[in-house]
């Protein structure tokens, strides 16, 4: 095993310098204006791996952005696992905000800040280093599905399982796609909460009317529309949706202290919810409004507003799904809406959770090389964003192990403003995968 991690740090600097170039290309899956930056940047992995020796590379896309897929068969006997990751990105949100230009790859005390460097580039540079470390003969068979279009929901996911889908059968699935711990402590991730989307339109009038006559007697829509979503949590800022469910304790302790050290909230701003933070977090529901559509205040005038619009994102625990969330809050809504207001809800997107096993003679492998990779035992916990792709991929290889690894530390600030991947980290992660690889093709799976 000392040789494999020698060859890892070997071939480590050409993948950082591929990892920058990589994220240089933005990939904004939900932007039209970077369509042709999607295609970039499949067609750049897809390059990387011809150049590794993959003998079965292609660029596949069924209706949306394009995703990757390589092949190394395996040796005879040996088990093959389909590694995962995804090369779209978020938006960058206010370039201006952030301390270097969000598309420059840029170094600070050791980390590297770009949009993408960790959610997730930065998972296809370990996968990259890993198969490099075996100079592409890996010991064990191996699929690559890099796709374009986590970001977005992976809209055309099922269409592109139906037709290669077949190509990605594998005894393990290894999505490096999740959290670690803490810096310097890896993670598995054993339970994801899963996700649904909806739109509520408020309307209260045919025709915006002047404040000032009619204010306080007619209700407007965004009045209307705030006091509706008011009522989807309690005062203790916990979801006030019957019907969603919860899922069991998580034994890990997470100190309030770090919490907000890590996240950061402002001084004097309350927690919200009840129970342990980690329930909170990965085991109980949660609901979030991301956008509304209503006058700008630039555009603003003395008008009762006729309509307003919200965009409301549900996180839901082990054990829900999509189809019951978007039932259950759509009921809530339009039975509670103030004054007569008329409510349309829309359905848009949906992910079901997850919830994990980690335990037999894979689970011995990924133990034995994050540890022998970090230098200390990884951490079997939650995360509280969803993998909506992890219950699909089950459904398509459901005797395929699924193993969740990260490159994120809860420094990273995955999709928001600086962004960035603590390099350290990465080195142990590409050590920890290779080294996952030689150990599975010593472990007898048939």
């Amino acid at each position: 095993m000392t040789d494999i991690i020698a060859a890892v740090d070997r071939v480590l600097p050409g993948v950082r310098e591929d990892l920058a170039a990589l994220v240089k290309i933005p990939s904004v899956s939900s932007q039209a204006e970077h369509v042709d930056d999607v295609r970039r940047s499949a067609q750049f992995v897809a390059d990387k791996l011809a150049e590794i020796g993959c003998p079965q590379v292609e660029v596949v896309s069924e209706g949306g952005h394009p995703a990757v897929i390589g092949r190394f068969p395996a040796p005879e006997g040996a088990p093959t696992v389909t590694l995962y990751a995804h090369h779209d990105v978020q938006p960058t949100g206010d370039p201006d905000a952030w301390t270097s230009a969000p598309f420059t790859p840029t170094e600070r005390e050791g980390r590297l800040f770009a949009r993408g460097s960790a959610d997730d580039k930065g998972g296809v540079g370990v996968h990259l280093a890993a198969l490099r470390a075996f100079d592409g003969k890996p010991p064990v068979g191996v699929n690559l599905f890099i796709e374009g279009e986590e970001e977005i929901g992976s809209p055309s996911l099922p269409a592109l399982f139906a037709k290669h889908g077949d190509k990605l059968a594998c005894d393990v699935f290894l999505i490096a796609d999740s959290g670690n711990w803490a810096v310097g402590e890896p993670a598995f991730t054993t339970a994801l909460r899963g996700m649904a989307t909806l739109d509520v339109e408020v309307a209260t009038l045919d025709h915006g009317l002047h404040s000032g006559q009619y204010g306080g007697v007619v209700p407007d829509a965004l009045m209307a529309l705030t006091r509706l979503l008011a009522t989807l949590h309690d005062d203790a800022g916990s979801v006030a949706v019957a019907g969603l469910k919860h899922a069991g304790p998580q034994d890990l302790d997470y100190p309030e202290e770090r919490l907000r050290a890590e996240a950061a909230p402002l001084d004097g701003v309350d927690l919200i919810g009840t129970g342990t933070l980690t329930h909170r977090m990965w085991h109980q529901p949660a609901i979030t409004v991301i956008g509304i559509d209503t006058t700008p205040v630039g555009q603003s005038s003395n008008t009762l507003i006729p309509s307003a619009r919200a965009r409301i994102s549900v996180r839901l625990a082990p054990g829900d799904d999509p189809e019951n969330a978007h039932r259950v809050v759509a009921e809530h809504l339009t039975g509670h809406a103030p004054w007569g207001a008329h409510v349309t809800v829309t359905p848009i997107e949906g992910g079901r959770p997850v919830s994990l096993e980690l335990e037999g003679p894979v689970a011995d492998a990924a133990d034995a090389a994050w540890t022998e990779g970090f230098g200390v035992a990884p951490v079997r916990m939650g995360m509280g964003g969803s993998i909506p792709l992890t219950q699909e991929f089950r459904d398509l290889h459901p005797n395929a192990q699924v193993l969740i690894t990260a490159v994120v530390d809860p420094d990273s600030r995955m999709h928001g403003i600086d962004e960035s991947l603590d390099l350290g980290d990465f080195a142990k992660a590409c050590r920890s995968e290779a080294l996952f690889l030689a150990r599975l093709a010593e472990v007898s799976l048939r």
